[in-house]
């Protein structure tokens, strides 16, 4: 009698970050990836390619996401993130994995299924109207009642204590700080494949589809600010 080998489970890993709140989340891009690659030798699957988005909070258009469900579809592979209940609250990514057509697993909710999917979509999105919702009704009594919304004095008040352009500079700079951080194992991973020119680095980093941190390509200038901040 002939013995069948199972097919081996083949794997496309979508990781994301937010730049607003990896620091708080304690689930950036190393974690992630070691949720996947354990579930990966638990299953003995096979990982055909990564995908990392790096991106805001806010922004819904994702287009590592796109491009991670297109290999799914054309390998025929399934879709691997490893938590769900931290996206359960954005329905654009909800709608757009429901809607793919593309085999999913959540490593901490592997039950999830195209219903379950649907349902947190819709929540997402109810909550998202009632918090809308919550701040207009609020901002409009609060108007009623007479007061001035926004502190025109606030640059007053910043220099008044001797912070001003410090102050600002500061805030500038420590944001700057967090978002290289969040690039720190991408550009790792980059340099890793020999391409440590800047100019290979950048176009990696374009290629890629990350966005610098005001949203442009990337070049050799900002690329060298980038290595300096990560002092790599």
């Amino acid at each position: 009698m002939v013995s069948e080998t199972a097919p081996t489970l083949r794997l496309v890993t979508y990781e994301r970050v937010s730049t607003t709140r990896q620091g708080r989340s304690g689930l950036g891009l190393e974690a992630q990836r070691k949720a996947i690659d354990d579930f990966a030798a638990s299953k003995r699957a096979e990982v055909l390619e990564r995908f990392v988005e790096v991106e805001s909070g806010r922004k819904n258009d994702r287009p590592e996401l796109e491009k991670a469900l297109s290999m799914a579809r054309l390998t025929g592979a399934t879709l691997v993130i490893a938590k769900l209940d931290r996206l359960s609250r954005n329905a654009a990514f909800l709608l757009t994995l429901r809607d793919s057509g593309v085999r999913f697993l959540a490593v901490d909710m592997p039950e999830a299924n195209d219903l379950t999917i649907g349902i947190m979509a819709l929540i997402a999105q109810q909550e998202r109207e009632a918090i809308s919702l919550r701040t207009k009704e609020a901002l409009a009594a609060a108007k009623a009642r007479g007061v001035k919304l926004g502190n025109p004095n606030g640059a007053a008040a910043l220099r008044r204590a001797g912070k001003g352009g410090t102050a600002l500079r500061a805030a500038v700079s420590a944001n700057a700080d967090r978002y290289s951080e969040s690039l720190a194992e991408i550009v790792a991973d980059i340099r890793s494949e020999g391409k440590t020119a800047l100019r290979d680095v950048a176009g990696e980093m374009n290629r890629r589809g990350i966005l610098t941190r005001r949203g442009g390509r990337w070049h050799v200038s900002n690329v060298r600010n980038l290595l300096i901040r990560l002092e790599m």
